[in-house]
């Protein structure tokens, strides 16, 4: 499933995230930690795959067009069960 977020909303998702995080989501999908940097806008490619990240300029960062959502409902739970723990 696609999903448009503006480019700075994702970021705020990744800076929400306890230390740690993306480490457990890439372990959580089996792939490289640099895979999970990419999606939130990194761009390590020869660590990590690319993730159908689709940046388009624009107000707020821009617009980023996500291919899949896997990664991002990973982080919004995580981000909720650590404000839960909170």
């Amino acid at each position: 499933m696609t999903k448009t977020i503006t480019f700075n909303e994702l970021r705020r998702v990744k800076d929400s995230l306890p230390d740690g995080s993306m480490q457990v989501i890439a372990d959580r999908l089996n792939v490289n930690v640099e895979t999970v940097r990419n999606y939130f806008g990194g761009t390590n490619y020869k660590e990590g795959g690319a993730v159908g990240f689709h940046l388009e300029p624009g107000p707020d960062g821009g617009i980023v067009i996500l291919d899949d959502t896997t990664i991002l409902e990973i982080a919004y739970e995580i981000i909720e069960k650590s404000k839960e723990m909170a």
